[in-house]
């Protein structure tokens, strides 16, 4: 049942700051400067001017829902499966976060076949970024399996969801300031655009290890090639499940049979990239 209802409500305008008789117009003017300065918000203390304005009240579900001005001031919303749910905004926001770290939150995706050394990169630019006092955390596929999203299979279905949680939590990283380095297979375009998507333009950085099957295979570090070719693992990446490459990745790191540069050169190629676009400082 939705009720509407009308009263009145006091709007705020802009504040004004209110100074003792004795003081200068240029200790004024220092004063709301370096309030501003060292706290954006800092202005939300001083007194306010308010006029009167007609509200209305919308009751959903016993709850009161007000419309000021033609705007909602409380919005429910309706994600998902999720009902009733209304965004709670909070005074220390991401840029509040960045100037306290003195870097820029973003994630760093790394993508590709097992064994093409995603996890490797992963630790190396971890380790490469925390030497320069910038704080990292890296999402492993494997590691993730272990807690969070260890109800999921390797089916499609399992994979897309897998994907977009960790999509959804890097996010919130990125978010908190941190440089999130995200260490997965993630096979398909569509889910690794779908957390592209998540995060503003330029936060999501793509790295692609391109690496031949060959090489991989080669390799094979957990020896799930190996079961993969006798038929004991199904649904494998490279073997018989497919793996579509990025088309349009920020950073593609090529390594050939014959030619591999070391985890600490690539994980330097990541932090040149991310030195240039701005990321290693607030």
């Amino acid at each position: 049942m939705v009720a509407v209802g009308s009263s009145s409500v006091l709007r705020c305008s802009l504040p004004e700051f209110e100074f003792p008789e004795s003081f200068s117009s240029s200790s004024k003017i220092g004063l709301v400067k370096n309030a501003v300065r060292f706290h954006p918000r800092a202005y939300l203390t001083a007194p306010i001017k308010a006029s009167e304005e007609p509200r209305t009240s919308l009751y959903v579900n016993g709850e009161s829902d007000s419309v000021c001005g033609g705007k909602n001031i409380r919005q429910m919303s309706t994600i998902g499966k999720s009902t009733n749910i209304m965004w709670h905004e909070c005074s220390v926001e991401k840029l509040d976060r960045q100037m306290l770290l003195q870097q820029k939150g973003c994630v760093v995706w790394i993508t590709g076949l097992s064994g093409s050394g995603k996890s490797t990169l992963a630790c190396a630019l971890s380790r490469g970024l925390h030497s320069r006092g910038k704080l990292t955390y890296v999402l492993d596929g494997d590691n993730v399996r272990h807690g969070l999203n260890c109800d999921l299979s390797f089916k499609a279905e399992d994979r897309a969801e897998n994907i977009r949680r960790i999509g959804e939590v890097a996010k919130l990283f990125a978010d908190a300031g941190i440089i999130c380095i995200a260490s997965l297979i993630s096979p398909y375009r569509k889910d690794r655009d779908a957390c592209r998507s998540l995060l503003p333009e330029g936060d999501f950085i793509e790295v692609f290890m391109d690496v031949p099957l060959q090489v991989c295979e080669a390799r094979d570090p957990k020896g799930l090639y190996k079961l993969a070719r006798a038929g004991k693992i199904k649904g494998f990446t490279g073997i018989d499940d497919p793996y579509e490459p990025p088309l349009n990745c920020e950073i593609v790191l090529q390594q050939k049979e014959e030619v591999s540069e070391s985890p600490c050169e690539m994980a330097e190629k990541v932090i040149f990239y991310l030195e240039v676009k701005g990321y290693l400082q607030a």
